[in-house]
């Protein structure tokens, strides 16, 4: 027990305990003046934080019933903005009538990356997510093209949002220690972006693409392409070694084939 809420492995909760950690994270957020989702608060290290920067904009999203009890009872301020639901769940655009949101947290990792691909769904309304994750995650959501940690989260995440890795989280910083380290990064949405090609298409072209990332594209694609008459050098090269623009252009290929 800590402080009245025992970690659950099963949700994977790690509660931050480093203050400055906490404030620094808070600290990140560049669009103070829209409502913001703080995922899994657990005992409110963050919260804390987050309700001094911007106050009544503030939403709380809890799977853990014991956690939903200790914030209702230190954050009565905070009454009516704790939805006791499963993020991964929840129906982001009703909740803000189609209005833009920010999203932050310290994302259990078990689902850290399902909370990703939920924002991409969302990304009309997502203008940034400030988040903690494992660190190897973090790294790979924003690397560059050309590296093994490079993959179809990368692209997906830098098509629309400008990433950036903020700082390194030791085990200490938690409780219990997670036997990882960690890290907080910033994902912004890119301003009045359209993606040039179909999304669908896109999003398709990208995951089968790194479903088998040794192969050549001619050959991971193969399914897509069918006898389509496409003349690109991308066909011969792999995955890893495009960009998410080339990701576009190869896109726009395939479609007007």
């Amino acid at each position: 027990m800590n402080g009245g809420v025992r970690p659950k492995k099963r949700l994977g909760q790690h509660f931050l305990k480093d203050e400055t950690i906490a404030a620094k994270i808070a600290a990140s957020l560049t669009y103070t003046d829209l409502p913001v989702i703080e995922i899994g608060p657990g005992m409110g290290a963050l919260t804390k934080h987050l309700i001094n920067n911007i106050g009544s904009n503030l939403w709380l999203v809890e799977i853990d019933e014991e956690s939903i009890q200790y914030l209702n009872a230190n954050y009565p301020v905070l009454k009516d903005k704790i939805i006791h639901a499963d993020f991964l769940r929840l129906d982001l655009e009703k909740q803000f009538n189609g209005e833009p949101f920010s999203i932050i947290g310290n994302f259990p990792y078990n689902i850290s990356t399902q909370i990703l691909f939920k924002a991409l769904d969302y990304k009309k309304q997502v203008k940034e997510v400030v988040g903690m994750f494992q660190k190897e995650v973090a790294k790979r959501i924003c690397s560059p093209p050309g590296n093994k940690d490079y993959g179809i989260l990368s692209v997906l995440i830098q098509a629309y949002f400008d990433t950036k890795y903020l700082f390194d989280v030791p085990p200490s910083a938690f409780f219990p220690p997670p036997e990882v380290n960690s890290g907080v990064i910033k994902l912004v949405k890119k301003e009045n972006f359209e993606l040039g090609c179909n999304n669908d298409v896109f999003t398709r072209v990208v995951k089968m693409a790194f479903n088998q990332r040794r192969k050549k594209l001619s050959n991971a694609l193969s399914a897509l392409i069918g006898d389509k008459n496409i003349d690109t050098e991308m066909l011969g090269m792999r995955a890893e070694q495009l960009s998410w623009q080339d990701f576009v252009k190869l896109t726009l290929v395939i479609e007007n084939a």
